[in-house]
């Protein structure tokens, strides 16, 4: 087998998936929303992860999402496919189908649900790399998987070249800095950061950057960030961090694991991008909700009382 391995960096969206009911893609609006986000100079597109609602989705659903999203992509950028699932048959599977459709990698957490041991899960990822097609990206989730990729089991994976990094997601900066220690003596392995708040630390620690979901609402001010973090222009770092700062108030509109996603999702669908119909059993903003998000986004256009 061979294959070209990646170095991911940058900023790459964690998509949404845009649905009109339980199981049927919003599909005009998902080519909307790659060509918006494309568009925004992005460094790579990340599908079916927490933000894209993988886990609720149909496997019927999540391989037409695939195809689709890698068919409009194309070579453009590296399309990344999460593929972790509680069956190894179906994450395998999953992995085949994001290979023929040619994404770049695939993302694999922890499995969830039955948590397990470290031991065990060094073993899983060792016997699921040959099986997989694709490069593989490790995502530690442990809000969601209730098992962390501990920084002595990324060390022992470190001597897998189809592994190419990992995605961490925990919020905890001295995880990630630890791992970062570790990780150092692959030139090639990429450490993306999944919490938009801790970007900025963490590029400057020696991340790569970050997989951030209000990039699907404001790519091209994330990419800003990012190459003003690169070159060093503490201003404008500073003055897109404050911006963000009142950008962000979306995410306590809500309460709950979805709060974020159907924030994301209704600013999308005001902006006539695609529907903001939600996974069940998650539902979209309230008449209330969507017009205290309206306020936090488009200030101007709800002082003047129009639609734009």
């Amino acid at each position: 087998m061979t294959e070209k391995l990646i170095k991911l960096r940058g900023i790459i969206p964690p998509v949404i998936t845009p649905l009109k009911d339980r199981d049927t893609l919003d599909a005009e609006g998902l080519e909307r929303l790659l060509e918006y986000i494309i568009a925004g100079g992005v460094h790579g597109v990340f599908i079916l992860g927490t933000t894209g609602e993988g886990p609720c989705l149909s496997y019927r659903l999540r391989r037409e999402l695939i195809a689709r999203t890698c068919q409009q992509v194309g070579t453009r950028l590296p399309v990344l496919v999460a593929v972790t699932d509680t069956s190894t048959v179906e994450t395998l599977g999953q992995a085949r189908c994001a290979a023929e459709a040619g994404a770049s990698a695939v993302v694999l957490a922890a499995p969830y649900y039955f948590p397990v041991s470290q031991s065990e899960l060094i073993e899983y990822v060792r016997r699921l790399v040959p099986e997989i097609p694709l490069p593989l990206l490790l995502y530690n989730m442990p809000a969601m998987t209730k098992v962390s990729f501990e920084p002595e089991t990324v060390r022992q994976l470190l001597d897998i070249p189809r592994i190419v990094g990992l995605k961490d997601s925990s919020r905890r900066m001295e995880y990630f800095l630890t791992v970062r220690q570790i990780t150092r003596q692959r030139a090639d392995w990429s450490l993306l950061v999944g919490f938009e708040h801790m970007l900025v630390d963490t590029i400057r620690a020696g991340g790569d950057g970050g997989v951030c979901a209000g990039a699907n609402l404001f790519p091209r001010l994330f990419v800003e960030l990012y190459e003003a973090i690169a070159a060093g222009c503490e201003q404008r770092v500073e003055e897109i961090q404050q911006d963000f700062a009142r950008r962000r108030a979306i995410y306590t509109i809500a309460h709950g694991a979805a709060a974020s996603i159907k924030a994301i999702k209704c600013g999308l669908a005001l902006r006539g991008i695609c529907d903001d119909h939600m996974a069940e059993p998650f539902l979209r903003f309230s008449t209330d909700e969507r017009r205290r998000l309206e306020v936090i986004l488009y200030p101007q256009r709800c002082d003047a009382g129009t639609e734009s």
